[in-house]
C-alpha cells in the first residue's frame, strides 16, 4: 500500500470504521461498553497488528529457508498493569512442529523481534491531533 492516509467514519452506535486504499477495517465496541460486538475493539486490531507482524517476519523466515510453515504458530499473551490498566508485558510465543530444526529457534525470535510494529512501540512516533474545518 503505497498511501499514507486513513479516513474513519462512524456508520453508526458505537462502531468506528477506517478506510485505507481499498480495505474497509470496522470495529466496534463491546456489549458491556455499549457496541453491538460486530467487529473487534481498536485495541484488538493493536494486539493483532503485533502478533501478525511478529508473524510475518517468521513466515518469511521459514519461506526463505525452505522450511515448511505448516505446524508453525505463533501464541500472544498479555498482561495489564493492575492500578494503570494499560498494557504493560506482551508475549509472543513461537510454538513449532517436532522435527523443526533446533538451529533456528534463537533464529526465529530474533526475525519476530525485528517487527516494524513492536519497533514503533519501542520508538514511539510525534502525536499531532488537530481538529480542522472540513467546507466540502
Amino acid at each position: 500500500m503505497g498511501s499514507n492516509t486513513m479516513t474513519v467514519s462512524f456508520p453508526g452506535g458505537k462502531r468506528v470504521d477506517a478506510t485505507y486504499g481499498k480495505f474497509e477495517i470496522a470495529t466496534d465496541q463491546c456489549v458491556d461498553s455499549g457496541g453491538d460486538e460486530t467487529a473487534p475493539e481498536p485495541f484488538d486490531l493493536f494486539l493483532a497488528s503485533l502478533a501478525t507482524c511478529a508473524g510475518i517476519y517468521v513466515l518469511g523466515f521459514c519461506q526463505k529457508r525452505n522450511i515448511p510453515s505448516a505446524g508453525v504458530r505463533l501464541t500472544q499473551s498479555w498482561e495489564r498493569d493492575a492500578k494503570t490498566k494499560r498494557l504493560a508485558v506482551v508475549r509472543i510465543s513461537i510454538e513449532v512442529p517436532p522435527g523443526f530444526p533446533e538451529k533456528y529457534y534463537g533464529a526465529l525470535i530474533r526475525v519476530a523481534n525485528q517487527c516494524a510494529v513492536k519497533k514503533t512501540i519501542e520508538d514511539p512516533p510525534t502525536f499531532d491531533v488537530q481538529t480542522v474545518v472540513n467546507n466540502r
